[in-house]
């Protein structure tokens, strides 16, 4: 019932020749009960994309149909979806009942109704026993759970979270993001969930739609993302640290950077200029002495249970990741590398789209 379809989307600001394009023709099929995740860096139309699905903001151009029915005409209140700000905008003077029912109440909703709604909410949530609390009583984590239930007693067919957890700190962003995974295990409610933060996106989705400078840069699992990223600017947003991008010349099983030959597991998919991607953790120390890439280090960071190894292919930067109980290179060392043909990436410089399988 809940199915959100995005259809060539276009968001302009102005008239004329002075128009700003911010969202340039985004298309996106979300299934009913899926959960999506929009990422990407600030400033890229991810929540500009939210706010139109909710009618915040008006469509310059394409349409947007939520359960089937085109809204782009129709006002926020009649598109039966409700939205989490980063914000927790609750109201100082009511309880956590009170800001929970207010909405209902608005709507005519009955008494025993509303009751029985606020009720079920605030069991999913674990609210019970702060129904009577003002939001001045409650630390941030639990303000963010009673905007979720504000969101939840409505009962619609979409949720659209804008950045929810932001203002939060990590460990109340960890136990918060369980709590929206159990949430969406529970309800199954279509989710729109929008942030800057890929470790949120990854942990989240069940599908992830990652945006640059206004467009749709690539959408899939997690998984599907992180293993095969569709260009390089996924390639080094997704990830952390991100995947190592070398730039040279592809010649068999020979990749030329700056002059320094490298030797590949397997041949490149083409000649000529190409990008090579390889992540961090798909870079092993090699035991045969000079039989690999040469990394120069220039720095090691200690992580607990991993380490960081930070130095230059030829002149190209070049991020290791050594499991901790690994004894580490010094900084000054010149280590080998070796990697399997599996993991090689390879990206058009032109177009930046992958290149092969």
């Amino acid at each position: 019932m809940g199915a959100i379809a995005i259809r060539n989307v276009v968001k302009r600001y102005g008239m004329g020749a002075r128009a700003q394009q911010v969202i340039h023709g985004v298309n996106a099929e979300i299934g009913d009960g899926e959960f999506v995740v929009i990422v990407g860096p600030s400033g890229c139309g991810k929540s500009t994309l939210l706010r139109m699905v909710a009618g915040l903001e008006e469509i310059s151009g394409g349409e947007i149909a939520i359960a089937g029915r085109v809204v782009n005409d129709i006002e926020p209140a009649q598109r039966d979806i409700a939205m989490v700000f980063q914000n927790y905008a609750l109201y100082p003077h009511m309880s956590v009942f009170e800001n929970m029912a207010y909405g209902l109440k608005i709507a005519k909703v009955p008494v025993a109704e509303i009751k029985v709604r606020v009720d079920k909410a605030a069991r999913i949530l674990e609210l019970g026993a702060l129904l009577q609390r003002r939001p001045r009583e409650l630390s941030g984590g639990q303000r963010q759970r009673v905007a979720m239930g504000r969101a939840i007693v409505r009962e619609p067919q979409v949720f659209l979270f804008d950045e929810p957890l932001s203002n939060l700190d990590a460990k109340l962003r960890a136990q918060t993001r369980l709590e929206i995974q159990k949430l969406h295990h529970e309800l199954g409610v279509t989710s729109l969930f929008v942030t800057h933060d890929q470790v949120e996106a990854m942990t989240l989705a069940q599908r992830m739609i990652v945006m640059n400078a206004g467009r749709l840069e690539q959408i899939g699992t997690p998984e599907e993302v992180y293993q095969r990223p569709a260009t390089t600017f996924v390639a080094g947003f997704i990830g952390s640290p991100p995947m190592n991008l070398l730039r040279g010349q592809a010649d068999g099983a020979q990749f030329s950077v700056a002059g320094h030959g490298l030797a590949l597991p397997a041949a490149a998919p083409r000649a000529g200029e190409l990008i090579l991607g390889l992540r961090p953790e798909h870079a092993v120390l090699s035991r045969s002495g000079n039989a690999g890439w040469p990394l120069k280090v220039e720095m090691i960071e200690m992580l607990g249970a991993e380490r960081l190894v930070y130095g230059r292919v030829g002149d190209s930067l070049f991020t290791l990741r050594l499991d901790g109980t690994l004894a580490p290179p010094k900084s000054g060392d010149t280590v080998s590398l070796q990697m399997a043909a599996q993991h090689l990436h390879w990206f058009d410089p032109t177009t930046t789209a992958r290149v092969g399988r």
